[in-house]
């Protein structure tokens, strides 16, 4: 069964009874589009999360990650996201083609502030798109491209509590499970570690470029 909680918030008014109103210039810095700033963040990000729901709310956030500058600035309302070899679940994706509402948080390791944007995104092939995108002579099969409604930077106390970019901080690995341990009891998978490990392994020489 489901916990059932005593305490829960349902409006609006009540969670601002307890959080309070935020500072004037936390609203005032949204931007309807990319400033200079936002463009000079994005072109030095390697990595961005993506979050997307379907037609029935249910969320996903995929990650994507390339070598830094790889989400293309189109104009002040325009981004454009390559899509690489992956797993082809292309949840994002699906998601876009029932809801274009998504959302993305930038990240530039060692940098505390990360940058959000959100706004429609659609599935584009245009060639002279692709070509544009193109890595070690390789054009993404598609791109999802984002019309920019909000943006905003986003302040360094979850990164410094966190504290993310301190590798003498970060915990410890022992006693996580590899991947391919978790698709074997999460899939039922009949097969030994080492045979799907070695299927990853495989997967990432020859589909990452």
């Amino acid at each position: 069964m489901a916990p059932v909680f005593s305490e829960v918030i349902r409006s609006r008014e009540a969670l601002r009874d307890i959080l309070g109103d935020p500072p004037a210039p936390v609203v005032a810095k949204t931007l309807s589009a990319l400033d200079r700033h936002c463009k000079t963040f994005i072109a030095r990000s390697p990595f961005v999360l993506i979050a997307s729901s379907d037609g029935q709310g249910r969320v996903d956030i995929s990650p994507k990650g390339d070598p830094e500058g790889f989400v293309q600035v189109i104009d002040d309302k325009t981004l454009a996201v390559p899509e690489r070899p992956g797993n082809r679940r292309a949840d994002t994706f699906h998601n876009v083609l029932e809801n274009p509402q998504v959302g993305l948080i930038f990240l530039i390791p060692g940098k505390r502030e990360t940058l959000r944007v959100s706004g429609k995104a659609q599935l584009v092939r245009d060639a002279d798109l692709r070509a544009s995108m193109a890595l070690n002579g390789k054009a993404p099969d598609l791109a999802l491209v984002l019309s920019v409604e909000e943006a905003f930077f986003h302040c360094a106390k979850c990164v410094i509590r966190s504290k993310l970019w301190t590798p003498e901080a970060w915990p410890s690995l022992d006693g996580l499970p590899t991947l391919a341990e978790t698709m074997i009891d999460a899939a039922k998978i009949d097969a030994p570690v080492e045979a799907v490990e070695a299927i990853i392994k495989d997967d990432e020489k020859e589909r990452l470029y």
